[in-house]
């Protein structure tokens, strides 16, 4: 484009030198000359036929400011943990039902009382989402190198409304149990690229906040769900309340689609490609019928090409292969997701059987709401206070890895200590302390799993660290605790059982402070976009012309 603009200047710089030469009669007034072709590339605006932007089309990128992203992002996060509270609340999750020797029954309440599940099955009921969750995680991170990550979020987004809704319409245990599995490939999308997003877009001095932000809607979510499940389960009907969540994500999924989408950092973007596309196919003199044949000849081309998209999806995968090499060939990253996973282990399994533990060893009439309070307290508390004490002690791999071994061995004494207490009154400061601890890791954990990578692997770092903390923690977590507390029958010996885990997961990050590392935030990515160095520039969503054509 920019080379016929060109031409047709040199053109009529030759004509009205020499007026014999002249082709046209008289000269058509100059267009005004478009942006550099790497500036129109950066901003993607749309085009017009003549390579202009289109008139009123908007220089931002999006709507959407770097608070306003993380504002939208942290509610859907919570909703996702809402849902998990939920379904392990008491009134949602409800009990067995149970016979005495006499032969007097009494029937069961909420899910476990209506399908008649042991605690195995309970348990695999909290873990089948997990299902969804891992098989999809790794094809939207794959995904997010041709589609924009963006819309992916969107399609995930409305998955997961429409199978919470199908689980408060389940008639048994595994019809419930494969609308489980949905809302895991629904939540795959969100949870792979919303971290990468945050992290482009948050201040330099504050990228460990913003995280600690984002990953304090887990255990708050969680809370909120053991406290509203209790609510509806109780005063309306369990079903109600996967219906009520569904309704709430449904403006989200399709603000996913209708909201211009944002461009990760290290991906080229999908608009700019279709532009140059478009160039190609602009025919210069402007005849219409050679644009048509041009078109036409493209479309066939197309069509010829379509029984070799096998080989493009071997391409993909072998992509995805070689990805997942550079992964594991990365000892920092190795280590801190070996440690998550244990850690995983033992948050996922409290956070399912907690209520029924608690109403077990203390008699909690309102285990839901005690245990709901405890944790958003704490979970607030400890993961911003996680993330703060990272950016004032310098953002650095080395000093997350020290944050990490330190607050969670401290946090798994004060755990391991409460559970040994006989009184409900010194059980609830020394557990509060003790979560307050070991929440202070989301930030940390998080902050490795990003900067650990290139940034063209950072939405495959986070959904493969997601798969492997699920997969080996909070997935086999619950089912095994169901059956380690079916042969013991003492929830305080399985919760001590339970947190003496975390342990391993600090001699584990303790481990890494020792490990080489190195910020791989600024590293240029595979596709060639160059990465915005980690300084006081602008965050990309409020990249404006002005700058671009100044760095063009």
């Amino acid at each position: 484009m920019v080379e016929a603009v060109f031409e047709v200047a040199v053109a009529e710089t030759d004509s009205a030198s020499n007026p014999d030469s002249a082709v046209l009669p008289s000269p058509s007034p100059p267009s005004p000359l478009p942006l550099p072709a790497k500036a129109e590339m950066a901003i993607a605006l749309p085009e017009g036929p003549d390579g202009n932007p289109i008139p009123g089309s908007d220089p931002n990128p999006s709507w959407f400011t770097p608070k306003r992203l993380l504002v939208i992002f942290c509610i859907i996060n919570m909703l996702n943990y809402v849902d998990r509270g939920a379904i392990a609340s008491n009134g949602v999750n409800g009990s067995r039902r149970t016979c005495t020797d006499s032969g007097t029954c009494t029937s069961g309440t909420g899910i476990q009382g209506d399908f008649n599940l042991n605690y195995f099955e309970d348990g695999v009921l909290s873990s089948a989402f997990m299902v969804g969750l891992l098989v999809a995680s790794p094809i939207f991170a794959s995904l997010a190198k041709s589609h924009n990550p963006f819309r992916l979020i969107g399609v995930g987004l409305l998955v997961w409304t429409i199978a919470t809704a199908g689980c408060g319409c389940a008639f048994d245990f595994w019809s419930i149990t494969i609308c489980r599995m949905l809302v895991g490939v629904g939540e795959a999308s969100f949870i792979s690229l919303a971290a990468p997003f945050i992290d482009d877009n948050a201040p330099v001095s504050q990228k460990t906040v913003w995280l600690a932000v984002f990953y304090m809607c887990i255990p708050t979510g969680i809370a909120i769900g053991y406290v509203y499940g209790g609510l509806v389960g109780n005063y309306l009907h369990w079903r109600a309340a996967f219906w009520v969540e569904s309704i709430l994500m449904l403006p989200f999924a399709i603000l996913g689609f209708i909201i211009k989408p944002l461009q990760l950092k290290g991906f080229a973007s999908s608009i700019s490609k279709n532009a140059e596309t478009s160039d190609e196919i602009i025919v210069q003199d402007g005849d219409e019928d050679n644009s048509k044949s041009e078109l036409q000849a493209i479309d066939e081309d197309v069509s010829a090409k379509a029984p070799h998209r096998f080989s493009s999806i071997v391409s993909q995968v072998s992509r995805f292969w070689k990805d997942m090499k550079a992964l594991l060939l990365e000892k920092v990253y190795v280590i801190n997701v070996l440690g998550y996973i244990a850690y995983n282990f033992v948050i996922g399994a409290y956070s399912y059987w907690g209520p029924k533990a608690g109403y077990d060893i203390y008699h909690m009439s309102n285990a839901d709401l005690m245990f709901g309070g405890i944790t958003i307290v704490c979970g607030i508390v400890g993961t911003l206070a996680g993330g703060f004490v990272l950016d004032l002690m310098e953002s650095t791999i080395s000093n997350a890895f020290k944050l990490l071994s330190g607050a969670t061995f401290v946090g798994a004494i004060f755990c391991f200590s409460a559970f040994c207490f006989r009184s409900l009154y010194g059980f609830i400061p020394f557990f509060a302390v003790g979560e307050i601890l070991v929440f202070a890791t989301q930030g940390p954990v998080n902050y490795i799993c990003l900067h650990c990578v290139k940034p063209s692997l950072r939405p495959l770092s986070m959904a493969m660290s997601t798969v492997s903390i699920h997969i080996f923690g909070d997935v086999p977590s619950s089912p095994l605790v169901g059956v380690l507390q079916d042969y013991i029958s003492n929830w305080r010996e399985s919760a001590l059982i339970l947190t003496s885990i975390l342990f391993v997961a600090a001699g584990i990050w303790f481990i890494g402070i020792f490990l080489k590392s190195v910020d791989r935030f600024n590293e240029d990515s595979e596709q060639g976009v160059p990465s915005v160095e980690r300084s006081n520039r602008r965050p990309l969503l409020d990249v404006n012309v002005e700058t671009l054509e100044e760095s063009a």
